[in-house]
């Protein structure tokens, strides 16, 4: 079931106020410095803003003007930013007061809102086993709240997971390169192959969102368990410490797999739980990759 109008458009409004709070701690220098590169041709300069590369300051300008001022190059201009967000029936779950799906929102809202900061055109794509909804890459608030509502209002789905099928529909569609926050739980195999080959031609980080309870069970007895991607229904015995264990255990053997096929494709990782504040972990995204610079 869609969300209502009023509920949405309250959400929209949370959410804004949220995104904005979060732009003003200076994540939009923070996602200039680390997703701009210079371009071929210098096309102006434009006032400093923190968190920027010190060594694009153009110092002629700076004199001048009495500020700091960077220089700006033709390249940066073009950036497309584009959001693949899973809706695949996982992402409805969330034991913390916050489904998965509402912190892929979140998150999507915030990155779009630093890319509208910076001029960039912002486009998504929402999947689960299929192609749900593409909008293509556009500059302007205007394309960027339309990207939010749509996140927002994706449609309860119990339908399973293909990022394969995804990865594939925007290799056809995005010829020119991109930064790509592929947003999902990643309850899916076998897409390692075209990630990898994905990732050569696009700038991808791999936005991975998880529940608590999806790393260890709570210990409250006998419980049904059902699976909104494949249907199905399991008795599990919760009261076992061997059970909670054995989960433990192959949810870390999931998880470390996933880490080695994300190194093996040469992406970043962002890792979110819906339990935990997301922003100090995209900081520490922008760190990582600002070494690296």
């Amino acid at each position: 079931m869609k969300i209502d109008t009023e509920a949405l458009m309250k959400e929209v409004g949370r959410i804004r106020i949220l995104t904005r709070r979060l732009m003003d701690e200076r994540l939009s220098g923070d996602y200039h410095s680390v997703f701009k590169g210079q371009g071929i041709e210098f096309d102006e300069a434009r006032p400093y803003q923190p968190g920027d590369d010190v060594r694009a300051i153009d110092w002629n300008v700076t004199a001048r003007m009495g500020e700091p001022f960077v220089k700006r190059f033709s390249e940066e201009r073009e950036l497309t930013v584009l959001f693949m967000v899973d809706v695949s029936g996982s992402q409805c779950f969330g034991t913390a007061g916050r489904s998965k799906a509402a912190r892929a929102a979140e998150l999507t809202a915030l990155l779009a809102m630093a890319a509208l900061s910076n001029q960039d055109k912002v486009g998504l794509l929402l999947f689960s086993d299929r192609v749900v909804k593409s909008l293509p890459p556009r500059k302007g608030r205007t394309a960027v709240q339309r990207l939010v509502r749509e996140v927002l209002a994706a449609e309860e789905t119990h339908e399973g997971t293909d990022i394969r099928a995804a990865l594939r529909f925007v290799s056809a569609t995005q010829r020119r390169k991109a930064v790509v926050f592929l947003v999902s739980d990643f309850q899916d195999v076998g897409y390692v192959r075209d990630l990898t080959a994905f990732a050569r031609r696009h700038d991808v980080v791999a936005c991975r969102i998880t529940d608590p309870a999806e790393q260890t069970l709570p210990n409250v007895g006998l419980v049904a368990l059902w699976d909104p991607e494949t249907h199905q229904t399991v008795l599990v015995d919760t009261a076992s410490a061997d059970v909670r264990r054995r989960f433990a255990e192959e949810a870390e053997r999931t998880r470390a797999a996933q880490n080695r096929d994300f190194l093996r494709a040469g992406v970043d990782v962002l890792d979110l739980s819906t339990d935990k504040p997301y922003a100090e972990a995209v900081r520490a995204l922008f760190r990582r990759r600002a070494r690296r610079r």
